[in-house]
């Protein structure tokens, strides 16, 4: 029941994410707002909606330890999973223009950010208002400058979403008021399952939270980033890639942070944090450098994601889950 339990609300959120996404679209767009400032906002904001949802779920139900793995586990992921494995399909072009790079950077001063607050043991109230702030900040430059030299994959990514919209206000209703009721749903059905597999398997709460439940929540991008390399758009994936990575460290933790405080478990402070940092180096460096991540570099990142889940595992991330397991 417990793999149900995980199967069932994945599968719950991933839908409930989609259907509030093209309904928002949709309302958006009644409503004469532009397509630009959609792609920027209402789509990256909706396909954030699975994280945001399961890490307060996790943190309000007393495993925060879920909460902080969900987003540093997600990030980690979106590099070596949701890049390599596109990569092993079609390169993924990082000769990329400026916005790209300019968010990049802030990608990193996001990460060391996060991690630095997160050596305080716990994210609080003052932390995540200044995540938030600083996203605010991130999405008005991007408006500003989306504006004033165009930013046509927040354009194509709205268009494509505009597909399998409602083409009526009514039925952007219903899309918005499923997803609102079919997220909360699928995450408490995840957070349950999450947690019984923890206990059966001796696992922490927090190798959990970086493992079963971040891979989960990053389906929808990595989806996203296979279509768009079998495509040959690697630079969507790219680009994907960095704005879910800013979302997660600034949105979704400044979300929760703010709701209740998040304790920080140890396990995550002397592993968990130095591989994100790690990662998030090495793709910083390929944007930089403008090198595109070929099939050997995709299968060296997908190849070390299999390390880091087997790490996490069978306990050589520095914690003893078998005895935290006993105490949970």
């Amino acid at each position: 029941m417990m793999y149900l339990e995980v199967a069932g609300g994945l599968v719950i959120l991933l839908f409930g994410g989609e259907m509030l996404v093209r309904g928002a679209i949709s309302l958006a767009e009644r409503l004469n707002i532009p397509k630009l400032i959609i792609g920027l906002t209402i789509v990256a904001l909706g396909t954030s909606a699975p994280e945001l949802v399961v890490s307060l779920e996790a943190a309000l139900s007393g495993v925060p330890a879920i909460s902080v793995g969900n987003v540093v586990g997600s990030n980690i992921a979106n590099v070596l999973l949701v890049l390599g494995l596109p990569a092993v399909i079609y390169p993924v072009a990082c000769a990329c223009d400026g916005p790209i790079r300019r968010n990049a950077a802030l990608m990193v001063g996001a990460s060391v950010l996060f991690v630095v607050l997160g050596w305080g043991r716990a994210y609080v109230l003052w932390q995540g208002i200044l995540m938030l702030c600083l996203l605010c900040t991130f999405l008005l430059i991007s408006y500003y400058h989306a504006k004033r030299f165009g930013d046509s994959m927040a354009v194509e990514l709205t268009e494509e979403l505009e597909g399998g919209s409602p083409k009526s206000a009514w039925a952007a209703g219903i899309f918005i008021i499923i997803g609102l009721v079919a997220l909360p749903f699928g995450s408490s059905l995840l957070i349950d399952g999450a947690v019984a597999v923890a206990k059966t398997a001796g696992l922490s709460e927090a190798a959990i939270g970086v493992t079963l439940v971040a891979l989960g929540t990053s389906l929808p991008e990595l989806a996203t980033s296979v279509m768009a390399a079998i495509h040959r758009h690697g630079d969507v994936a790219l680009g994907n890639v960095v704005g879910s990575n800013l979302f997660n460290v600034l949105g979704i933790m400044g979300v929760t942070a703010i709701v209740t405080p998040v304790p920080v478990p140890t396990q995550i402070l002397h592993f968990d944090f130095w591989v994100l940092l790690a990662v998030t180096g090495l793709m910083f460096a390929f944007i930089m450098r403008r090198r595109d991540i070929g099939r050997v570099a995709g299968i060296v990142c997908f190849s070390l994601y299999g390390a880091y889940i087997f790490a996490q595992l069978h306990g050589w991330s520095g914690i003893d889950h078998h005895a935290m397991a006993g105490s949970m």
